[in-house]
């Protein structure tokens, strides 16, 4: 891969982590929890920060390490994530979405006009950090490796084993770290917001001759006792965003002393210096040390590194050499097995859609040869026909799952669009979303977008009633806007509900007789009467927004779906809601000929 084809990679899946953190910024508030959104936001950051870096840009760089520094903090607990900081981190978003696109156009971001609008966000960024937090806290690991340092080794030891939530973690950072711009101290930092790190001790044994060192690479590992109650999952997610760029070993509460020569083997360290090093975190007794060391040195050495712990354990009687030979041939399978795990790739749309065209192609010459076959009256001619047929529909059947996507996706981007407009025009509304999981034509998805928008805004300007008027109404005074999708008889439906006050059917009506729409006396329906609505430039509003109108740019939405082979229909109730329902097929891709 070249370089402006990996560009363009990282181009995607930063807008990718743009989109999750916007969705995480949107739920972090009404979340109990809200710790997997916060942890999600900062990676969409920190992963945009460092790709940014290998690629030179340093406008994106700059400004997202800024954000990125606010947010270590609120993960960290020590700035609150309230609605007025939210608000912010959403606009830095999008001005890291601004800066990504720019990069796509080939813009210099740094002279670009989103520059102005980057330095003013930056300062609002800066006035929610933690007033003099930064540089305390990131001597909190020196300053514990000091005073653990001038501890005696006895008390050290102690204090570690005191309790029964004594960890030991054994980390080891890649020498990229550093440039895909990761901190291992903010790592070993937020650890410390989990329990109490007893003991650090940092080895440097991988640093190269000064002449040979690279100041952008990292060659540190760090020992730690830690004292926690939380689970070794916790413990682990610490770590889940460097995870590629570290070894991460954790060792829980009450290891027995062939796991810590099991750890001793893995690393790269000489032995009898790691072992000094975990007798002074309280992982083993000196007696512990020297026996388990005499036994590794009696090992083969031309044994694997697997079959040398298994003879340890072997050796000590903990465990019967089958169950060792049973083990090891587990193990063996498992790699073997991970090997095969298939893995997803990207296919570019224009070749999915070429592969889409041949299978039409092939229904049609197959569909031609049934025919053939039958006018020759072929028994055995008809019958390998038969089965070529069954093999071309399940090709077409798989040709088409490759362009089904969840629409998961595109409900998910309205919460930006209700979240926004509702403040926009002082109104309390919140947006539900149903059967995301529901799939259907790629297509159909990127050509349904603009519609759904106009009835979403719709259903936020016009169908939800202001919250004093909800109150009075004996309504709950935030507004619901719902989207629902699901599959029906071979269609895909998909809802757009709000629990407003519904339409004035009588309105509609004298607006339809004022402009001739319908012959005065005329019976219709309500459904009837709510489709008038798709009339152009219906609107019983008395003023237009710049938001929307009641069939303001509904039929623009009626055509729009049309245009898609499908239909929509509206039902209301008033003083419960509407409800617009949008059928479409599942693909666009294949019709069956006859």
């Amino acid at each position: 891969m070249n370089l402006d084809q990996a560009l363009q990679t990282f181009i995607v899946e930063a807008r990718e982590l743009l989109d999750d953190m916007e969705d995480a910024l949107l739920k972090v508030a009404s979340e109990e929890d809200p710790s997997e959104s916060i942890n999600a936001i900062f990676r969409a950051a920190h992963t945009i920060k460092g790709s940014a870096g290998l690629f030179g840009l340093d406008t994106v760089v700059a400004f997202t390490h800024v954000a990125e520094s606010l947010l270590d903090e609120v993960r960290a607990g020590q700035v609150a994530l309230g609605e007025t900081l939210i608000e912010v981190l959403l606009a830095s978003r999008d001005h890291i979405a601004g800066l990504i696109d720019a990069v796509d156009a080939g813009r210099d971001t740094a002279n670009d006009e989103l520059a102005p609008q980057g330095e003013v966000l930056k300062e609002r960024l800066r006035q929610h950090m933690a007033s003099s937090a930064g540089p305390a806290v990131a001597a909190e690991p020196a300053k514990a490796l000091a005073a653990s340092a001038a501890q005696p080794a006895a008390e050290r030891a102690g204090a570690a084993t005191d309790g029964a939530n004594h960890w030991h973690l054994s980390l080891r950072f890649g020498a990229s770290v550093l440039k895909n711009g990761m901190d291992p101290l903010s790592f070993i930092r937020y650890l410390g917001t989990l329990g109490t790190i007893d003991h650090i001790v940092t080895l440097p044994d991988a640093l190269p001759d000064l002449d040979a060192l690279d100041p952008e690479s990292c060659y540190l590992g760090f020992e730690i006792a830690f004292t926690s109650s939380a689970d070794k999952a916790t413990i682990e997610n610490v770590f889940e965003f460097v995870i590629d760029d570290c070894a991460v070993r954790i060792l829980p509460p009450h290891s027995r002393v062939e796991q810590y020569i099991e750890l001793i083997a893995k690393l790269p360290e000489e032995p009898a210096r790691l072992g000094e090093i975990l007798v002074r975190c309280g992982g083993l007794t000196e007696r512990e040390l020297q026996a388990a060391l005499q036994t590794q040195q009696d090992a083969q050495a031309a044994q694997a590194p697997e079959q040398k712990i298994g003879a340890i354990l072997a050796d000590q009687g903990s465990v019967a050499p089958v169950v060792i030979a049973a083990a090891l041939a587990k193990q063996k399978q498992v790699k073997e097995a991970k090997a095969q795990e298939s893995q997803s790739i990207r296919v570019d749309a224009d070749k999915l859609d070429h592969l889409i065209n041949l299978v039409g192609e092939l229904i049609i010459a197959s569909a031609g040869a049934n025919l053939l076959s039958r006018r020759i009256g072929s028994a055995e001619l008809q019958e390998r026909h038969s089965t070529l047929s069954g093999l071309v529909e399940e090709v077409r059947d798989s040709a088409l799952q490759l362009r089904m996507v969840k629409i998961g996706a595109t409900f998910n981007r309205f919460q930006r669009v209700v979240h926004d407009v509702s403040r926009e025009i002082g109104k309390d509304i919140g947006l539900v979303v149903r059967g995301e999981d529901t799939e259907l034509d790629k297509t159909v998805v990127e050509k349904i977008g603009d519609p759904l928008t106009h009835l979403v805004r719709n259903a936020i300007d016009h169908g939800i009633d202001s919250p004093e008027l909800r109150q009075a109404r004996g309504k709950p005074a935030r507004g619901t806007v719902t989207l629902n999708a699901y599959h029906d008889s071979g269609s895909i439906v998909i809802e757009v509900s709000d629990d407003g006050g519904g339409l004035n059917r009588d309105r509609i009506l004298a607006k339809a007789l004022e402009r001739g729409l319908i012959e005065p006396g005329r019976a219709l329906s309500d459904g009837e009467v709510y489709d008038l609505v798709f009339e152009p430039g219906f609107s019983t509003a008395d003023q237009v927004t710049n938001l929307s109108g009641r069939g303001v740019g509904m039929d623009v939405v009626k055509r729009n779906i049309t245009a898609l082979r499908g239909s929509v229909n509206i039902a209301s109730e008033a003083g419960l809601g509407t409800t617009v329902t949008v059928r479409l097929p599942l693909t666009l891709a294949i019709i069956n000929g006859f």
